[in-house]
């Protein structure tokens, strides 16, 4: 069953579907993952009761022949800013430790209606405000890369250069590797192998730094094709529900499954979605693939700066073109997010007054005083900050010079990457992030914001254009920890962008982690 785990979605549904393999079976071995990886905090609840009922429910379906399609059975587990009726929705906050929705976000609710077996809510950095899901009110979520709980688990048979990973490269206690953030529960969830795919949201880049860090598939999709109701808002004209996989293949499963128009957020697009499968092999001979120069920032490793020229090698030989382009806005983008990130996030936090729902103070003096103190008491030192800067933006006084100014650079921005749609590049290729995964004690050595400002270098600027963009692992560095590399396509072109991410996936062939079979054992 530890092989089965960390199996390609569809050849799962496949073995389901012929009676190999029992989706309570599955759901079974999958929760007893999230108890061997308990130590990585991936979850703030797992939910096994809700999980073995779907699991059996599958089974009956299997039984009469009755599958709602390649989902059905299959682990599943959703980031925690994600409503879940009947079970506690969070954002890793005091503010709303015991809240617990009435109703399913829309994704959530196309996953469980195509069958998919919830294991578990995942933790995130509170709000999702962070880059490094170390400011949880659960606690930080660590890597699995480089973690002791690396030694319950092997490299696949595909993967035979086994001796490059360090063991040495095993952190201290004290000095862990971060997973990434927002979405770093969602992440490690997949790569310990406790679901297949896992939902994670994408503001600045939340799924895919993640996916980076933790060596996986982090896919944003193009703003207003997935639906956002039932996502506690971050950033309301930037957040994306994002996809984080193990394989392209199971991003384009999950998209499929998601994507599409819904009445109860305005923001999607109108137009019906068609679901897409990949051709195999793929031709990339005459694409257009650019390499935007800005994005060789002095902070960038030299390992990444390698691992980002020998892709760009590999796809010149196969045929492609590679260009260098220019963004000039670039330099703008953190600084631009930053100032509409605080502005949304004082309006969208406003709702948390300790009256209708979340935490309520113990105060009886006025209720001024109970705003204030119920406020101080459920939001950490991160969101606090954010609201008091957000509210200073939005002061008649400083209205123009910061909210209006920021959203006027935020569409320079934009058109920076319609000019080079316009010219002919088809793709765009950049690393994701700057480096592998930092310790946890070189992350914390600088405030959330600064941190933010490095670890959404690379991927902000798509959400501020929102155009879809995708996170693949390429190998691993020195240290024994996964490199990735980002592509970007214009609006709406999910199906090139994954077709060339999985052309990129079944060239560099990177490592894949299975479960060691004596760590499933009762």
């Amino acid at each position: 069953m530890n092989n089965v785990l960390t199996l390609p979605i569809r050849t799962v549904g496949q073995k389901i579907a012929a009676g190999e393999i029992r989706p309570s079976e599955l759901a079974k071995a999958a929760l007893k993952v999230t108890l061997v990886t308990k130590p990585l905090n991936a979850f703030v609840t797992v939910t096994a009761k809700l999980a073995e009922q779907q699991a059996l429910e599958s089974d009956e379906r299997q039984r009469k022949n009755g599958l709602l399609g390649s989902l059905d059975g299959v682990p599943i587990a959703v980031k925690d800013n994600f409503c879940v009726a009947d079970q506690p929705t969070t954002c890793a906050s005091l503010m709303l430790a015991n809240f617990v929705p009435g109703y399913d976000a829309t994704v959530y609710k196309k996953l469980k209606a195509s069958g998919a077996v919830l294991i578990g809510k995942t933790n995130l950095d509170q709000f999702a405000m962070g880059s490094g899901t170390v400011d949880s009110y659960f606690g930080p979520s660590k890597n699995l890369w480089g973690s002791e709980v690396m030694k319950n688990y092997d490299f696949d048979d595909y993967f035979h250069n086994k001796e490059i990973y360090c063991p040495e490269a095993l952190s201290k206690t004290d000095n862990w590797n971060i997973a990434g953030g927002s979405s770093g529960g969602s992440a490690i969830a997949v790569s310990t192998g406790s679901c297949f795919a896992a939902l994670g949201s994408d503001s600045g880049g939340s799924t895919r730094n993640p996916a980076s860090y933790c060596g996986l598939v982090g896919l944003k999709p193009t703003y207003g094709l997935v639906s956002r109701n039932g996502l506690i808002p971050l950033v309301n004209s930037l957040d994306v529900p994002g996809i984080l996989t193990r394989t392209v293949d199971d991003a384009v499963i999950m998209l499929n499954t998601l994507a599409g128009p819904d009445p109860l957020d305005s923001t999607t697009l109108k137009k019906p979605f068609t679901p897409f499968e990949l051709p195999s092999p793929l031709d990339i001979s005459g694409l257009r693939i650019g390499v935007p120069k800005e994005y060789k920032s002095s902070s960038l490793t030299e390992e990444m700066s390698s691992n980002w020229a020998e892709v760009s090698q590999l796809l010149e030989e196969a045929g492609a073109r590679i260009l260098p382009v220019s963004l000039p806005h670039t330099e703008y983008s953190i600084v631009c997010y930053s100032v509409l990130n605080q502005c949304e996030v004082a309006s969208n936090m406003a709702r948390y007054d300790g009256l209708e729902y979340g935490h309520r103070a113990y105060e009886n003096t006025s209720v001024e005083e109970l705003y204030a103190k119920t406020r101080s008491e459920g939001f950490n030192d991160v969101v606090r900050s954010r609201i008091l800067a957000g509210n200073y933006f939005l002061l008649a006084e400083n209205y123009e010079d910061y909210f209006v100014r920021a959203m006027k650079v935020r569409s320079l921005i934009a058109q920076d990457f319609e000019n080079v749609w316009q010219s002919g590049v088809d793709l765009l290729l950049t690393p994701t992030t700057l480096s592998d995964a930092p310790t946890y004690r070189d992350f914390i050595s600088e405030d959330n914001q600064t941190q933010c400002s490095v670890q959404d270098f690379c991927t902000q600027p798509a959400n501020m254009a929102g155009i879809p963009a995708v996170s693949i692992p390429i190998k691993l560095s020195r240290r024994g920890l996964p490199l990735s590399l980002q592509l970007m396509a214009p609006k709406l072109c999910e199906e090139r962008l994954l077709g060339v991410a999985k052309w990129i996936e079944d060239v560099v062939k990177f490592p894949r982690l299975v479960i060691k079979e004596e760590s499933l054992r009762d």
